[in-house]
């Protein structure tokens, strides 16, 4: 514990984890734009396709179809077959959108070509340009070291093991693919009981940060980044707490059959320094690592896109002409009239729909005050379950948890999240707008 690090091996992990901390969450003046750079790499990205973009993301599309058939979709259950023929809506409306075809009502404000120019172009472009970054995050020590210190809180905070720390993090930070391989993998070593793998599973493998971007970038919110990541987190790690103590997750089997080693308090701090370091400097071939990053952004991106664009236009539809979200927007209702929201009925209708898809909240709301902007937000991340990804994700892992049992998940962490949403975008709009 107590062995000497050279010099040579502390810039191994804090040089590429300082770039990286910095493309995704500094914010940097270029221009008459003050954004993280990532951000400006997008918005770079963007001009130099002009455009050519659509017919960049309606590749993307194809190929997400693509993807599914080489992967016998309808050989893998019901539910797999559902979410490919939603796959290839999304190519016919995407070629809909391109030669500017098809019914009118798909083209009324807010309808398919916003959700088009305001979400699939920014994702297609984001995603793969924040995958080529992530390995400064991931791969040189940040997320062992951010977990190893975090280790302390996970057992009193969230009842599970203080080495699923790492995994939550990455979850947090990268995507909720990725935090889902992480966790199904160490459930099936016995690593983590059911229990603590579907508190894992539903309380930390929200989008990762690049998707967060997107909605920040939606909502108008780029200014204040930061502090939306910030309350975004605490929102998130607070809703997780409460979630994780109540059912259907509260009853779930508590046994697991690797126990943890757990370091002694007066070494949490050099077993998460030595664990990085060594990380950070194991051997690495950095194009390697770009190739491989960017494949996966580039599968996740063909993965989602097509169930974005249909589920989402279905569900805008749905939205406009049926009274469904309305409905059940009346649940989360009384806790906008707890907090005085004006537009408390608008704003609980929009944070319904992310059960759908998690980016509608944000869609609906992108022309509301502030405090609705940014709780629609938060909501949106911190609720993390929801139909056109996550939840099918879920469900084709061994942890076991039922559609229905995910469905009650999503209502009481949505309910959670708005009551410490609110209260904090209360605040943020009081001390920093």
């Amino acid at each position: 514990m107590g062995k000497q690090h050279t010099a040579k091996q502390w810039f191994q992990l804090l040089i590429p984890s300082t770039f990286g901390v910095a493309i995704f969450f500094v914010p940097v003046s270029i221009g008459d734009k003050n954004t993280i750079l990532l951000d400006h790499f997008v918005i770079w990205a963007e001009k130099i396709l002009g455009d050519y973009a659509g017919w960049y993301a309606l590749f993307l599309i194809i190929g997400g179809c693509v993807h599914s058939i080489k992967n016998k979709f309808w050989q893998k259950g019901i539910g797999s077959i559902i979410f490919a023929l939603f796959k290839f809506a999304g190519i016919i409306m995407a070629a809909m959108v391109m030669t500017k075809s098809g019914p009118v009502v798909l083209y009324e404000p807010f309808m398919l070509e916003f959700l088009w120019k305001a979400l699939v172009i920014p994702v297609a472009i984001l995603v793969p340009i924040g995958a080529l970054f992530m390995p400064l995050l991931v791969n040189y020590g940040l997320v062992e070291l951010a977990g190893g210190l975090s280790q302390p809180f996970m057992r009193r905070l969230f009842h599970i093991p203080g080495r699923s720390a790492i995994d939550a993090v990455a979850s947090f930070v990268t995507s909720f693919a990725v935090g889902l391989l992480i966790t199904n993998k160490a459930y099936l070593n016995g690593e983590y009981s059911a229990k603590e793998a579907a508190i894992i599973a539903t309380g930390f493998s929200t989008v990762s940060v690049a998707f967060m971007v997107i909605v920040a970038r939606t909502l108008d919110l780029m200014d204040i980044w930061s502090v939306f990541f910030i309350a975004t987190l605490i929102t998130t790690i607070i809703v997780t707490a409460i979630s994780a103590r109540l059912p259907p997750i509260s009853r779930m089997s508590e046994t697991a059959i690797n126990s943890e080693t757990i370091a002694k308090k007066g070494e949490r701090l050099k077993t998460a320094i030595n664990e990085a370091i060594r990380v950070a400097n194991q051997p690495k071939r950095p194009r390697e690592l770009i190739k491989e990053t960017l494949q996966d952004g580039l599968v996740m991106t063909m993965t989602i896109l097509p169930t974005i664009l249909s589920i989402g236009t279905l569900s805008l539809l749905i939205e406009k002409y049926t009274p469904v979200f309305d409905w059940v927007g009346y649940a989360f209702y009384p806790i906008t009239l707890i907090f005085g929201i004006d537009n408390g009925l608008e704003l609980s209708a929009a944070v319904s729909t992310s059960y759908s898809e998690m980016f509608l909240p944000a869609l609906i709301m992108a022309e509301s005050d502030i405090v609705s902007r940014l709780v629609s937000g938060i909501v949106a991340i911190s609720s993390i379950l929801f139909v056109a990804a996550s939840i099918p994700c879920i469900m084709a892992t061994q942890i076991p948890l039922s559609f229905y049992a995910l469905t009650l998940i999503w209502f009481i962490r949505t309910a959670l999240s708005m009551l410490v949403s609110i209260p904090l975008a209360m605040l943020i709009s009081h001390f920093l707008i």
